[in-house]
């Protein structure tokens, strides 16, 4: 019999390989395959084809090695779903530090803390006003023109500009919704020596956050409504605090990493806001948490947690990486 896989389109071949070797179901690929204009009985012959290719068949034997990962990562979502809980994401307002750190942090659950940064000195230094005012005239690096570059996250070098913070906040209160410009943890404003003097306005809850002079500890974003980051996960936890403007964030535990479609390390190739489930199924699996995130607000996420961001508002946001544990934060480790 021909190989009917070989007659689809390059695109669809390589992607009923991929989603073969991933282990997705025969009758979730065949209805798809029909949904895209394919006969059924072809459809079940592509697979099937598909399914007995030399480099497939090798590629799920290797597969098959990680199946015990696989099916412990399938218990977790299975136990997930259980609780009742797959789509809640709690929300806590005046939660203890101590009580954060052993239901939150050592457990690796999300949580929301609502208005926990209320009495910092931040939330009145901080505002976009406030940085122009006190701080307008330094020089600081942004990402600049990423809405001309799909791969503005993976090579945000060809982005980076240098201009006064003043014209940057000037600009992005001007603009109204865009992805084109943003001032990003990889910017390391806050290194700068010119701007080192707005950490006098931050706290670290006792029991909670750790200060420390280490570089990248702490991170400022500042940007304009419609600043994106498309879905990934991030290698340690982060603590993540919105001083100005709302977010909304999209969140995915990190166990369901089979379901992302993960690549380049920690980026999913799946758009979170707009997802393509025909070319990636499995992500019908995926436990998607939603919220907002407000002036004041903290959002805890565990490491390896996937989440999508998008600013609502022109927003300023800081992240810290230093939890107050005797070991540190507990860091993925790409292999």
């Amino acid at each position: 019999m021909a190989d009917v896989a070989a007659d689809l389109d390059p695109e669809w071949r390589a992607w009923l390989a991929e989603n073969v070797v991933r282990g997705v179901a025969t009758r979730r690929l065949v209805d798809t395959l029909v949904e895209a204009g394919l006969p059924e009985a072809r459809a079940r012959d592509a697979v099937e084809a598909t399914t007995r290719q030399l480099p497939v068949r090798e590629a799920r034997r290797l597969a098959n090695s990680h199946e015990e990962a696989l099916s412990l990562l399938d218990t977790r979502v299975a136990l997930l779903r259980q609780t009742g809980r797959q789509r809640v994401l709690d929300r806590h307002r005046d939660m203890p530090a101590r009580e954060v750190m052993e239901q939150y942090y050592l457990t690796q659950r999300p949580v929301v803390l609502e208005g926990f940064m209320r009495d910092w000195p931040l939330m009145t230094h901080w505002t976009p006003a406030r940085l122009a005012e006190s701080h307008g005239a330094v020089e600081v690096e942004v990402m600049a023109g990423r809405e001309a570059r799909a791969d503005h996250d993976l090579e945000p070098d060809a982005c980076r500009q240098v201009m006064p913070f003043g014209v940057f906040l000037h600009r992005l209160q001007e603009a109204g919704p865009t992805n084109d410009l943003y001032m990003t943890a990889r910017n390391f404003a806050l290194e700068r020596e010119e701007l080192r003097g707005l950490l006098e306005h931050v706290r670290y809850p006792e029991g909670l956050l750790r200060k420390t002079d280490r570089a990248g500890a702490v991170k400022l974003w500042v940007g304009p409504a419609g600043t994106l980051t498309r879905l990934h996960h991030d290698l340690g936890t982060v603590l993540f605090g919105q001083i100005h403007g709302r977010k909304r964030f999209r969140l995915i535990p990190s166990f369901q990493l089979h379901h992302v479609y993960s690549h380049l390390e920690v980026w999913s190739q799946v758009d979170a806001e707009h997802p393509d489930l025909a070319r990636f199924p499995a992500y019908r699996e995926a436990e998607v948490l939603e919220t907002v995130v407000g002036p004041g607000d903290m959002l805890l996420i565990p490491a390896g947690w996937w989440h999508w961001v998008h600013a609502l508002d022109v927003s300023v946001s800081i992240t810290f990486q230093e939890f107050a544990t005797p070991e540190g934060n507990a860091w993925w480790k790409l292999r």
